[in-house]
């Protein structure tokens, strides 16, 4: 294999990736936002919320598409046997998904599960930082622990489980869609 090809593939690598990771980033804050709204009684608002929001989503999408398809800038570096520890994140972020809910459930406080979930996902995203060489990432996993500590003082201040739903689940879609622009402008 010449260094051109391998040049070539790791360019088309890097680009894949920013690609796929700035729409996965822009879905799942579509999710969070639908969350979100499922807390906002007004259904106008809520409607309105979920029309902006698939708004955004597109925009992300398109841009992850037409961001990505110029210069990549910088080439990701992977560690070895970096897709299997990828899933091995992923299957940890999913049981303990799985696992927040059921506690949640089980003990009687189930306005708990978002803000378990963001806990998680946020927590997720700092060795996915390291296995994707996306530095951003960290602070992806930053501010969504961020959002479900605010989320843990909302429910602290005796609020309601819509209200905790609206303020995880929005602030979690913010965090996402900013991830999935930069992923897709800046690489």
């Amino acid at each position: 294999m010449t260094t051109e090809s391998t040049d070539a593939e790791c360019l088309t690598l890097s680009r894949n990736l920013r690609r796929r990771g700035a729409i996965v980033l822009a879905v799942f804050a579509l999710v969070w936002a639908f969350a979100g709204g499922s807390g906002i009684a007004a259904m106008p608002v809520a409607v309105a919320l979920g029309v902006v929001a698939a708004l955004v989503t597109a925009g992300a999408v398109v841009l992850a598409y037409r961001g990505t398809a110029g210069p990549v800038t910088r080439l990701v570096r992977l560690p070895e046997k970096w897709n299997r520890g990828v899933g091995l994140v992923n299957a940890a972020e999913l049981v303990a998904i799985f696992a927040v809910i059921a506690l949640s459930n089980v003990s009687g406080h189930p306005a708990f599960i978002p803000i378990g979930i963001c806990l998680v996902v946020g927590l997720h995203f700092f060795p996915l930082a390291r296995l994707y060489d996306q530095g951003q990432y960290k602070w992806t996993a930053i501010f969504l622990t961020a959002v479900a500590i605010v989320g843990l003082v909302v429910l602290a201040a005796g609020t309601t489980a819509e209200t905790i739903r609206v303020v995880v689940g929005l602030g979690a879609a913010i965090v996402l869609w900013a991830s999935s622009f930069h992923v897709a402008l800046r690489g």
